[in-house]
């Protein structure tokens, strides 16, 4: 794969109005690099398409053969399809998965059209999902991406069979301030490899993070070249969450630094029929720390739904 052949049209240097960019031309190839060194390492996609939303382009990758409800993986602040490389070999052991990149997060999708509200997520995950060739999907998300599967499920639940939750981020609890200053800090372009790497490996339990490692090396390169411009969404209200009528499980992480585990669950808790646990010995990193249970829970879960 090339980056000629997987980006949509990116934008590339500052532009009008509240729209997601890379800084310049060099930021932008070496992001290109890092993301094209990551897709390398994934399962062959059984198909790479390009789907046309009101909110700009975006590039998904089938893994499996189809012809069942899906799974679509909704990735992580700064995040995108290469970040899922653990979990697919167990999702696509039950279904078929597509990844999606998110619209204005650094990746090969590309923001066209400001986003401002939970509408407009709903919006443009329920025409992806529509592009996929599939009345209906469950969505997997983790940390932010899990926030957009629950406004999905509050805006647009037509298109949501199920939603799956890994220690969604600013959904059922207020962001920690542990959180904030790992979000400060990921703003700030110059800041040194070595501090940004400490401040990732914070978020993610303690695990070492360097360019040595595949997703760090990509995580690191959207903190430092992408310029991301959506707003923090407000979390929903507890009339919002009682009347969800999508299947939810929510798996949250004990040692998460993200919010209060706790009170984040108790909160999930009001979804009528949600089933919400927390796993103690997990991070906020919880996708890749434990791939092979999530998927038999997601299988669990979503069996005859």
């Amino acid at each position: 794969m090339t980056e000629e052949s997987l980006f949509l049209d990116p934008v590339i240097g500052r532009s009008a109005g509240r729209i997601g960019y890379f800084a310049d031309r060099p930021g932008f190839d070496r992001f290109a690099a890092a993301y094209v060194d990551g897709m390398a390492l994934l399962p062959e996609p059984e198909a790479t398409i390009a789907i046309s939303t009101s909110f700009g382009p975006v590039r998904a990758y089938r893994f499996g053969p189809g012809g069942d409800t899906p799974v679509v993986l909704l990735s992580g602040r700064q995040a995108s399809t290469p970040m899922w490389r653990s979990n697919l070999p167990g999702l696509m052991a039950h279904r078929t998965v597509w990844s999606v990149d998110s619209i204005g997060e650094p990746g090969a999708s590309t923001q066209r059209r400001e986003l401002t509200d939970g509408v407009g997520q709903a919006s443009w995950v329920a025409e992806a999902v529509a592009g996929l060739g599939v009345t209906k999907a469950h969505l997997l998300g983790v940390s932010i991406g899990a926030n957009l599967a629950v406004q999905t499920a509050l805006h647009r639940p037509e298109c949501a069979a199920s939603i799956t939750l890994l220690d969604p981020a600013n959904t059922f609890a207020p962001l920690s301030w542990k959180m904030i200053v790992v979000s400060l800090g990921s703003a700030i372009p110059m800041m040194p490899a070595s501090l940004r790497n400490k401040l990732l490996s914070w978020i993610s339990g303690g695990v070492p993070v360097d360019e040595s490692v595949p997703e760090g090396r990509l995580i690191a390169s959207g903190m430092k070249d992408y310029r991301g411009a959506q707003p923090l969404l407000p979390r929903p209200t507890e009339d919002q969450l009682r009347a969800m009528t999508v299947p939810t499980l929510a798996l949250f992480a004990g040692r998460s630094i993200v919010h209060d585990s706790a009170k984040a669950a108790a909160t999930a808790r009001l979804i009528p029929g949600a089933q919400v646990e927390i796993w103690p010995d997990a991070s906020h990193a919880i996708n890749g720390e434990h791939p092979e249970r999530i998927a038999r829970r997601f299988a669990e879960f979503t069996v005859g739904v």
